[in-house]
């Protein structure tokens, strides 16, 4: 068995084969089975999305009306999740709560013990309805609002908006919405995505395998990077600056610029033309162009000096702004999008699964080492 190193953080290593995505980062390509995200995006749902990731096709009128059935039945938590949610601190951020809260809803799980296919694919349509629960009513919650009911009428995307904000969405919020849900659902091995799939290779289940996967999305060099850029637009703005000076002296303070850059493309983020063009649309609907206006100033800047182009998190922050989504709901909402692709990965390991086993390269003190007995030392 070869022992070669591997490069830093594992770049450019194959781990698994995989049928559920494919990228060209050259060629700024993302497919989900084979179908690029440009498609889907302009002519999809994420309810047909994630039933393409699970099922490996496109659903027919019957299929798809049967899976949006299901997902809406599954729309459903025990109360006492409900209580937890009510009782942790005031303090805690709704990625605590949403890592803690998924870890919970095992336990209620009457499918919890069966690493089937089809029990993984029961608990994933509820996987994808509680999450999106969860961030929405945590949300409320902490704002001393009541709890919205779910609408069985409504699709995922505006049944999140209607359960967060209190009121019916309009048909280019939801759309907006759907499209960004679309957009996020998968990317391949990613640090989430491959911390569920180690997890699910021991046999666990995959309640513990989406646990571990937000707790990866948690860390700030995976998730936060829309959350950070809000934050620098908010700060522009609280000052009156001009962008592209602003980021300017970031450059020369050697401050990092998040949003830009990206592990794998190595051109244009497919996903953030999209978002580039909603947080536009959005924008005009608005009849409040400063975010998106401060936004592409600042692309343009970061291109021409850095040669680094915007990915999904760029456009994305000023994009759930205008959805009048909160800056500490952005990476819970990731979550909301990515369980689709979670449980993908989760059931495509457990169909045929070979424990996750690499080898480290040793650069410790040379063998053998003597002990030294502790009246020496």
């Amino acid at each position: 068995m070869s022992t070669a190193a591997a490069p830093k953080g594992l770049e450019g290593i194959v781990a698994t084969n995989s049928s559920i995505c494919w990228i060209d980062g050259d060629a700024g390509v993302l497919s989900y089975r084979g179908i690029d995200i440009h498609e889907l995006a302009q002519h999809s749902t994420f309810e047909e999305t994630a039933y393409l990731l699970w099922f490996g096709k496109l659903p027919n009128a019957a299929e798809l009306a049967d899976f949006s059935k299901k997902l809406s039945e599954a729309r459903k938590l025990d109360p006492k999740i409900i209580d937890l949610l009510r009782s942790v601190p005031t303090a805690a951020t709704p990625m605590q709560v949403l890592r803690t809260a998924v870890s919970l809803l095992s336990i209620y799980d009457a499918d919890e013990a069966d690493n089937s296919h089809d029990a993984n694919v029961r608990k994933s349509y509820r996987l994808t309805a509680q999450i999106a629960m969860i961030v929405a009513i945590f949300d409320r919650i902490r704002k001393g609002k009541n709890i919205v009911e779910a609408d069985p009428s409504l699709s995922h995307a505006a049944n999140f908006l209607w359960m967060l904000n209190g009121e019916k969405p309009s048909e280019t919020a939801v759309r907006t919405f759907d499209i960004a849900l679309i957009l996020h659902a998968d990317h391949e091995l990613n640090a989430s995505t491959f911390a569920a799939r180690v997890i699910a290779a021991t046999l666990a289940d995959i309640h513990s395998a989406i646990t571990g996967a937000i707790g990866a999305l948690k860390g700030p060099l995976h998730g936060g990077a829309n959350e950070a850029t809000m934050r620098l637009l908010y700060a522009i703005d609280k000052e009156g600056a001009d962008p592209v000076e602003y980021v300017r002296q970031m450059f020369a303070d050697k401050k990092k610029i998040s949003g830009f850059g990206h592990r794998v493309y190595h051109t244009e983020d497919p996903r953030a033309t999209h978002l580039r063009r909603m947080s536009e649309e959005l924008s005009r609907t608005a009849g409040n162009m400063k975010w998106f206006e401060m936004s592409r100033k600042i692309e343009q800047f970061v291109k021409q000096e850095k040669k680094l182009n915007a990915n999904v998190d760029f456009y994305s922050a000023s994009t759930y702004t205008l959805l009048g989504i909160d800056i500490d709901l952005f990476t819970p909402i990731f979550a909301v999008s990515r369980i689709a692709g979670w449980a993908a990965h989760v059931i495509e390991q457990h169909d045929d699964n070979r424990l996750i086993r690499p080898r480290a390269e040793y650069v410790g003190p040379a063998y053998p080492t003597k002990y030294t007995p502790l009246e020496n030392r």
